[in-house]
C-alpha cells in the first residue's frame, strides 16, 4: 500500500499508474469502478463489504471521505493499493478536507477506470436529492440505503420522488430471497391470487417494498400488517380458488404452510452487506421491478419514464446551514 499525505489529484494518479505497473494490474479485467462514500466511523464495515463484493467482481474501488468541509485548508489524503484489505482489485481511498470535500468529483474522475460502468454507493445518509453530489451525477448505477437514514420511511418516500431509472437501494436486495419463493409459489398457482398481506413492521422500508412489489405484479393493494418484530415476518397469500399459502419467517428458515400439503422449510439466512452490494453490482442495467415496487409504495407512477441522465444541482451545506 502507498500512502500519500497532503497530496494532489495527479499524485494519486501517478502512484495508482505506479502500483499497477509493479503489480502487473490489467485494466481491461475491470468489470467496473465502484465509488464507496462513507464516514469515517463506518471505514471498517465498508471495507469488510468491498473485500466480500470485490472477490466477485474485478473492480476499482475508490472510497470517499469528506472530513470538514468548514476547514480553512483544503487538503487530500490518500491511500493506493491493489490486493490487500480491499480485496484482489485496484483501490483508491481518498480523505478530503475542506471545501476540496464539495468537488470530489475533480479528483474522482481521473481515477475511474476507462470503458468500465461506473457504480456510486452510499452507504452513510443518503443525499436528499442525489443530483446535489456530483458523484451520484456522472455514476450509471446508484445504491443507496435508507435503513441507515435517520426516517427510513420518510427516507424511501423521498427516494421515490427523487428517483432515476439506474438507482436501487439496499432495502431492496435485502427481500431477494423473499420475491424468489413467493415467485415460486405462484409459479404452481392454477388461479390469481385475490388477497395478500405482509406481516411486519410498517415503518420497515423492506416491508414496504415488498408489499409494493406484489402490488405492482399482481395488481391488487397489498397492505402492511403490523406484528411483532422489526422486520417482515409473514406473507399470506389467498387464491381464487380458495386455495391459501402462509410464509414465515422461523429464524433463518422459510416455512410455507398450504392446507393439504406437508409443510415445506427452505434456508433463510441473514445475508452481510457484501453479499448484497456482490448481488447488485452483477447486474449493471436498470432496475425496472424496484422502480415499480418504489412507484407502488409512494403512490408516483412513470418513475421508469424519467430521464436516467441527472444535472449537477450544486448544493453548498454550509450556505444551507445558514439560510436555515
Amino acid at each position: 500500500m502507498t500512502t500519500l499525505w497532503d497530496t494532489t489529484g495527479t499524485a494519486v494518479v501517478q502512484a495508482l499508474a505506479a502500483k499497477r505497473r509493479s503489480g502487473g494490474a490489467v485494466t481491461s479485467g475491470l468489470a467496473l469502478t465502484l465509488v464507496v462514500v462513507l464516514e469515517e466511523k463506518d471505514t471498517a464495515d465498508v471495507e469488510a463489504a468491498v473485500a466480500t463484493a470485490s472477490a466477485k467482481h474485478p473492480m476499482r474501488v475508490i472510497m470517499v471521505l469528506r472530513h470538514h468541509i468548514d476547514a480553512p485548508v483544503p487538503r487530500l489524503d490518500a491511500e493506493v493499493s491493489i490486493g490487500g484489505r480491499l480485496g484482489p482489485g485496484e483501490a483508491v481511498v481518498l480523505r478530503m478536507f475542506g471545501r476540496l470535500a464539495l468537488h470530489a468529483e475533480s479528483v474522482t474522475l481521473p481515477l475511474l477506470a476507462p470503458d468500465a460502468p461506473v457504480v456510486a454507493w452510499w452507504y452513510s445518509e443518503t443525499p436528499k436529492v442525489i443530483a446535489n453530489d456530483p458523484l451520484g451525477v456522472f455514476a450509471d448505477r446508484r445504491i443507496t440505503n435508507v435503513i441507515r437514514d435517520a426516517a427510513p420511511a420518510a427516507s424511501l418516500q423521498q427516494r421515490a420522488i427523487d428517483y432515476a431509472p439506474g438507482d436501487t437501494d439496499l432495502t431492496w436486495t435485502v427481500i431477494t430471497p423473499w420475491r424468489a419463493a413467493l415467485a415460486a409459489a405462484f409459479d404452481t398457482a392454477s388461479s390469481p391470487a385475490t388477497s395478500v398481506t405482509v406481516s411486519g413492521n410498517p415503518q420497515d422500508p423492506s416491508a414496504q417494498l415488498l408489499a409494493g412489489w406484489l402490488t405492482s405484479r399482481l395488481g391488487i393493494p397489498v397492505p402492511v400488517e403490523k406484528a411483532e418484530g422489526k422486520y417482515i415476518v409473514a406473507v399470506a397469500v389467498e387464491f381464487e380458488d380458495g386455495r391459501t399459502v402462509q410464509m414465515t419467517n422461523e429464524g433463518y428458515k422459510l416455512l410455507m404452510r398450504r392446507p393439504g400439503q406437508l409443510d415445506t422449510i427452505q434456508p433463510f439466512p441473514q445475508r452481510t452487506t457484501g453479499d448484497m452490494l456482490a448481488e447488485e453490482l452483477r447486474r449493471l442495467d436498470d432496475d425496472q421491478p424496484y422502480g415499480e415496487a418504489l412507484g407502488a409504495v409512494s403512490g408516483l407512477t412513470g418513475l421508469n419514464d424519467r430521464p436516467a441522465v441527472r444535472t449537477h444541482i450544486w448544493h453548498d451545506p454550509a450556505l444551507a446551514q445558514q439560510e436555515a
